[in-house]
């Protein structure tokens, strides 16, 4: 044993060194490295690095879905950042043979003159596809060493600097939606749950047993009660993770309704102070709407999991912790197992639950847009009730809520419903009379932020060339500009006396409006390529009545990547903060995140960045 200063050595280990490139080494080790050989073990500041002494006649293999990596035959130096590491543990032998999983003993056999009597600890990551770089794998790093105290001493040092990384979840609220898809909700939990328990991330599960379960748990719930998590999860769809969303902002997000042209308000009526959203009085009024409403129906008895906490007498503590909004500390998070899973191929890139789980367990963090909208009356007929709902990727009329109705005919067809209600539809080919009005915005080409003193111009369309488009991905600067107002308040560009409203009315086959581009199997490029997620804007799209063989045209054109389908003169593409529908028919029927609305008279206004999702953006 040598003590020098700083340095200690004792056999193969050494701590606080200076390694090749200049980093301070908090611990270095001789190891052996399955599929490897034996290698020199570094850890720094940032992470791990290693560099092998010489190559063992291995092969690489997948098995289980994790991925081993191949020998290295050469002696570089091998890096691993502890922000991508999200596990590390002790390997028991016995352990493994006892696994459930039949394969398990196999996948871990490495070169049996070394495994023999060694102790191994596992270091869980991740690997980036090659041809779909937002594509993500479970990857395992498994190092062996005789002496069973220097594998824990590794993984605690390992353990010590993962809870430093800041962000990551430790108890999160999951919600499983058991038919999602084709009834695989509960299977894809299953088949990610080993990811938390590897992370040590506790988990309290609740399998919903009907529609607007995970609504009113969301409603119930106290401040108190949700600040004990560091996230809520929706194993499911776009129109389950809608529904959580709505549960968790009706009460939550205090903000005046969306502001409304004049000859709007006056054809309303004289309404006892209209514009002011009051969260309780919206929560009430879903209590008198259970059978039109199964989303906003609420139970007379608790079932949401949670133990109110009560004072001496019984009676329930109030919410003494405020939220504001966004909360950065508790976000959302989606573990796709739905038909279409838009909001986690535009949020992460990828339609695939491991890669979702892993953005969560290594707490990614991303801040979305979500859309305000006010059904002020339901039918023509109706009285006036203002009713706030929420929107995080889209809001559409006419083709799009005609879909989703029929769809809802044919559930049991899974995620091949959409088609077929789709080639319906489409042949009917209805269109309707409606009257849309729309706040002006300055055009920038960056999207940025406005400000309500600039000078507004009038934009009527947004007909780009590809080259002029500014795709929204990770790390995006658009989405990465700072707000300048708070966003329980009216947008600057919403609430700036210099803001003019222009309508468009007449029969139009479809009103859309996308708050992010909607990226899905079926239109690769989603219905704005160039949407972005935080960027406070919405994409207005008005499709007027055209030919057959025209509007066909355009939908081939969603379907093809590269395609451009709002290159069409009966397209109007519109960018803008807050827009104003009115219906002249009978029918109207709105999809919100692919859950049915109807809303004779509405508005609707965009909030920018209001929640925070586990993802870190596409990589595209």
């Amino acid at each position: 044993m040598e003590i020098n200063g700083s340095v200690y050595n004792s056999g193969n280990i050494s701590q606080r060194n200076v390694d090749a490139e200049g980093q301070t080494s908090v611990l270095s080790s001789n190891l052996f490295l399955d599929h490897v050989g034996e290698v020199t073990l570094t850890l720094n500041s940032d992470g791990l690095s290693w560099k092998s002494l010489y190559s063992l006649d291995n092969d690489g293999s997948t098995c289980l879905g994790i991925k081993f990596l191949p020998r290295m035959a050469t002696k570089m130096a091998t890096k691993l950042k502890f922000s991508d590491i999200y596990a590390v543990e002790i390997i028991d032998s016995d352990v493994i043979q006892e696994s459930d999983l039949p394969l398990a003993a196999e996948c871990f056999v490495g070169n049996e003159s070394h495994d023999s009597g060694m102790n191994h600890f596992m270091v869980h990551t991740f690997q980036k596809s090659k041809s779909q770089p937002c594509l993500w794998s479970l990857a395992v790093y498994k190092f062996g060493n005789k002496d069973l105290q220097t594998c824990q001493m590794w993984v605690n040092k390992i353990n010590d600097s993962l809870s430093k990384e800041v962000g990551r979840p430790k108890n999160l609220l999951v919600f499983v939606h058991p038919m999602s898809g084709k009834g695989n909700g509960r299977r894809i939990w299953e088949t990610v749950a080993p990811i938390f328990s590897r992370a040590k991330i506790n988990t309290k599960v609740i399998v919903t047993q009907r529609a607007g379960h995970a609504f009113d748990v969301m409603t119930s719930a106290t401040n108190e009660e949700l600040n004990s998590y560091d996230g809520v999860l929706a194993v499911g769809g776009d129109g389950f993770f809608n529904e959580i969303l709505n549960g968790f902002l009706s009460s939550r997000h205090k903000a005046p309704f969306p502001r409304i042209p004049s000859d709007f308000f006056d054809a309303l009526g004289n309404n006892s102070n209209p514009l002011v959203n009051d969260p309780n009085g919206a929560d009430s009024e879903s209590h008198n709407n259970i059978e039109s409403d199964p989303l906003l129906s609420s139970s007379a008895h608790n079932e949401s999991g949670f133990s109110h906490l009560r004072t001496n007498d019984g009676s329930h503590i109030e919410d003494q912790i405020e939220n504001p909004l966004p909360n950065q500390r508790l976000r959302l998070g989606i573990i796709p197992a739905g038909s279409t899973d838009a909001i986690v191929i535009c949020t992460t890139g990828a339609r695939d639950p491991i890669t979702s789980a892993l953005h969560i367990v290594l707490g990614k963090k991303l801040c979305l847009d979500v859309a305000q909208v006010v059904r002020w009356k339901t039918t023509s007929t109706s009285k006036i009730e203002p009713r706030v709902r929420y929107a995080a990727s889209f809001a559409g009329y006419g083709f799009y809520g005609d879909v989703i109705t029929e769809s809802e005919k044919y559930r049991w067809m899974g995620p091949k419903r959409y088609d077929y209600a789709g080639t319906k539809v489409f042949l009917k080919h209805r269109s309707y009379e409606a009257e849309v009005g729309y706040l002006e915005v300055e055009s920038e080409k960056d999207s940025s932020i406005l400000d309500g003193s600039r000078m507004f111009s009038r934009v009527r369309s947004l007909k780009r060339k590809k080259s002029e488009r500014i795709i929204c991905r990770a790390n995006c600067d658009v989405c990465n500009t700072k707000p300048v107002y708070s966003s329980t308040r009216i947008p600057p560009a919403i609430s700036s006396p210099e803001a003019r409203w222009l309508k468009s009315k007449g029969r139009f086959l479809s009103v859309g409006a996308a708050i992010m581009s909607n990226r899905n199997e079926r239109a690769p490029d989603g219905l704005v390529a160039d949407a972005h997620l935080s960027d406070g804007f919405l994409h207005l799209l008005l499709i007027k009545d055209c030919p057959h063989a025209l509007y066909l045209w355009h939908l081939t054109q969603l379907a093809r990547k590269g395609g451009n389908p709002l290159n069409f003169d009966f397209v109007e593409h519109h960018k803008t903060p807050a827009f104003t529908f009115t219906s002249i028919g009978k029918e109207s029927i709105w999809n919100l995140d692919g859950e049915l609305f109807q809303a004779h008279k509405l508005s609707a206004q965009v909030f920018r960045g209001l929640i925070c999702l586990f993802a870190s953006g596409p990589e595209v």
